[in-house]
């Protein structure tokens, strides 16, 4: 079988190649993302696999089934960037990872609590330069805090466990409550009275259409003077020009984002030497009580390697006409 690879790095060619010893696959690797663009790129192979920031819309699906795709694989959690109907429509399987380390993005989310707080960051640089100044370093405790949690799948449960060894008082939103969680003595309550309670607020949920721009002018307005917000779920959740405008009334104190919106002309590339014309980030990293990490809360060697593991077995079964034993089949 042979699987084409898009928006592929070094690292992915790394874990990849390891764990297809197994398989024997015929791998080949584009760096390019998938899209209208490239996908005519796509010759003679049985499954593509994309990320996060390909665009496998319906006119790319009718592409992938004409030239005999038949499978769609996803090496990340999130779909939303598939169109599912058309895949449907074309009879292409389409296969995610649905959970991987999840206590990789929890504690990465907790490295940007922490940061933002104790402005670790900076001090970093000051020592550097010989400057051993406490001034502009100042933080709170975060023990004792309210903490927000909004979506309490793998990821979010794992955020909310750290937290709750923090000595925090964590409470939660999700359509579906956890009752090992709440056991743990985590609070679900509605969604204004997280927004409205909480220090300290953090994002796992879905992206979709009842949850994009979920943080908004009104929303933001629930929150309370002076909140931390981070988000390293996914881009969408959040309007980001209203997020600007809460920043600058000093409603917001502290942002931290491991996704953007508009992250796929950003994300995972190297813009040093590049003049970057989205206004609307530059704007955002301007704020100094803003941390902005490029998409990287997933990185770990156990998360890749799992990912690369899911996905190969995934591809596996569904080339031989059986069902992964995973759960990651999308499309039955």
């Amino acid at each position: 079988m042979k699987i084409l690879f898009f928006s592929a790095k070094p690292y992915d060619r790394t874990f990849f190649d390891l764990h297809n010893e197994r398989y024997g696959f015929e791998l080949e690797y584009l760096e390019t993302h998938l899209g209208p663009h490239i996908v005519e790129a796509v010759q003679g192979q049985t499954a593509v696999c994309v990320f996060v920031n390909d665009k496998v819309n319906a006119d790319v699906i009718a592409v992938l089934a004409a030239k005999g795709v038949k499978i769609i694989a996803l090496r990340c959690a999130g779909f939303n960037n598939v169109d599912l109907e058309a895949a449907r429509q074309q009879g292409i399987r389409v296969c995610r990872v649905p959970e991987y380390s999840p206590q990789a993005v929890a504690e990465h989310t907790v490295a940007m609590l922490l940061t933002l707080n104790r402005k670790t960051h900076k001090a970093y640089n000051r020592v550097r330069e010989q400057n051993f100044s406490l001034n502009g370093l100042m933080g709170f405790n975060v023990y004792g805090k309210t903490v927000g949690v909004i979506g309490t799948g793998k990821i979010g449960a794992a955020f909310c466990k750290i937290m709750k060894g923090f000595g925090c008082r964590v409470i939660a939103y999700d359509i579906a409550m956890n009752a090992d969680l709440q056991a743990l003595g985590i609070e679900y309550q509605d969604l204004e009275t997280v927004l409205s309670n909480s220090d300290i607020i953090s994002l796992h949920c879905p992206l979709n259409e009842h949850t994009h721009h979920l943080i908004n002018a009104r929303t933001l307005q629930q929150m309370k003077q002076g909140v931390m917000l981070i988000n390293t779920s996914r881009g969408g959740l959040i309007n980001t020009p209203d997020v600007i405008h809460a920043l600058k009334n000093k409603h917001v104190a502290h942002f931290g984002i491991d996704v953007y919106e508009q992250e796929e002309k950003l994300f995972f590339k190297d813009l040093s030497e590049s003049i970057i014309e989205d206004d609307t980030i530059q704007r955002l990293m301007s704020f100094p009580n803003v941390l902005v990490t490029a998409h990287q809360g997933f990185f770990t060697d156990e998360a890749l390697s799992e990912i690369a593991q899911v996905t190969l077995t995934s591809i596996d079964a569904l080339g031989k006409g059986t069902e992964p034993v995973n759960k990651s089949v999308i499309l039955v």
